[in-house]
This record gives structure tokens, C-alpha cells and sequence, in this order.
């Protein structure tokens, strides 16, 4: 089987388990998008999955995202990319450049960075408080116990750009109560993105309140060796 025809039969069978899933949980499908996390992957499997008919696509590395989206705009105007990976100041105005998202605002540094990116390059994507509901010390995100002063801080900066949420739960827990906690954070300062639930757990997230998934291995296969 070919690797064009292998992501789009995988495409095919995510897409039926988030169907499933936003059904079983009194939920439209069509509420709930599938970022397909591409990182360390080529530029051809992003054609597959282009061609299979997916349009919105996750990367970690700026420097990665950058090689592989702007020149496929012009054959898919409605690509959307996310950087969904900590980003560094430093990376601000290129991520600013280039994605229609960032789903990892996490910190008072990282907001002075992309507002002052966002002067320069005339453009500001959608952003999401990324949260550390683990409280974990290794984990980008900010703290729970600083979530809801910094999402309001961030709110009040950069207004409606602020779309909602986005957490990655301790891999070594049950993530229920985790996208429970997201998801009831976003309703309480009336964001409507809620980012969580990855290819081992998108199915709970969903019901939970997902209204992004982020799927990466169970659409690509395991990551190069190299990466």
C-alpha cells in the first residue's frame, strides 16, 4: 500500500471516530476539527492528506513549518496551520508569519513577543492559552493556578484573537478530569476553542468538550527515526 493511499484510509477512519464519538456525546460532528499533527513528517505526506481532503495541519519547529506550508497555500488557499509546540520569543515573527494559529501562549514574554511580531507583520493569528493542568515542571503551559489571570491578561491584550484553550495532560494519568478541567475553563471566560485529545485519548476529549483534536501518529505512522 502506498503512503498516499495509507493516510487517507487513516484520515477516513479518524474521521469516523470523531463522528462516533461527538454523536455518543449529544455532540454535531461538524463542531469538532482534526488538526493533523505533521510534525518531523515530509512534505509529501502533507500532499496525501492535502489530497485526501484534510486542511488544517499541527507543527511543533517554526523552522519545520515554515519549509513545508507557504508553498502549498497557493495550490490549498484554505490550508491552516498551527504551531502547537512551545515557541521561543525568538521564533515569534516567523510563527506570526506564517501560521493562521498558535495553540502555545503560555507566558507573559511569549505575549510581548507576539504582540510586538504581530506590529510588524501587519497579521495576528488566532491564539490559545496553552495550560499545564498537570502542573508539570518539565511541560510547557502556564500554571493552574495562574491560568485564569494570565487567559484574562490575555483576553484583555489581544481581544477576539484569543480563541480558547489547549492542553496536553500528563501521559502517565487519566486525562479525563484534565480535559474536564480545560473544558470548564473555557466556558467560564466564554472561549469557544477547547484544543485537547491526541490519537491515544482524542475519543475522551471529545467527550469532554473537544473542539480541536490533535492527531499525528495514528494519521502518519511513528515518526521517522531521525526526528
Amino acid at each position: 500500500m502506498s503512503t498516499s493511499t495509507s493516510i487517507a484510509q487513516a484520515l477516513t477512519g479518524i474521521r469516523a471516530r470523531i463522528t462516533t464519538s461527538a454523536q455518543a456525546a449529544g455532540r454535531a460532528p461538524s463542531t469538532i476539527g482534526l488538526v493533523a499533527v505533521s510534525k518531523f513528517h515530509p512534505q509529501s505526506s502533507v500532499i496525501a492528506a492535502l489530497e485526501a481532503g484534510q486542511r488544517i495541519f499541527g507543527e511543533n519547529r517554526v523552522q519545520e513549518a515554515a519549509a513545508k506550508f507557504p508553498a502549498l497555500r497557493e495550490r490549498w488557499p484554505d490550508l491552516r496551520l498551527h504551531i502547537i509546540g512551545g515557541l521561543q520569543t525568538n521564533k515569534a515573527l516567523e510563527a506570526v508569519r506564517i501560521a493562521d494559529m498558535i495553540e502555545s501562549l503560555d507566558r507573559p514574554s511569549l505575549s510581548d513577543a507576539i504582540a510586538r511580531a504581530g506590529d510588524r507583520a501587519g497579521r495576528l493569528p488566532h491564539l490559545l492559552v496553552q495550560v499545564n493542568t498537570g502542573d508539570e515542571t518539565q511541560k510547557s503551559g502556564v500554571r493552574r493556578e495562574d491560568a485564569d489571570t494570565f487567559i484574562t491578561a490575555s483576553i484583555t491584550r489581544f481581544g477576539d484573537a484569543v480563541r480558547g484553550l489547549m492542553c496536553i495532560p500528563p501521559h502517565d494519568q487519566d486525562p479525563t478530569p484534565h480535559f474536564r478541567l480545560l473544558s470548564d475553563m473555557a466556558a467560564r471566560h466564554g472561549l469557544p476553542v477547547v484544543s485537547m485529545g491526541m490519537s491515544a485519548d482524542f475519543e475522551r476529549a471529545i467527550a469532554c468538550g473537544a473542539t480541536l483534536v490533535r492527531v499525528g501518529s495514528a494519521i502518519f505512522g511513528a515518526r521517522p527515526a531521525h526526528a
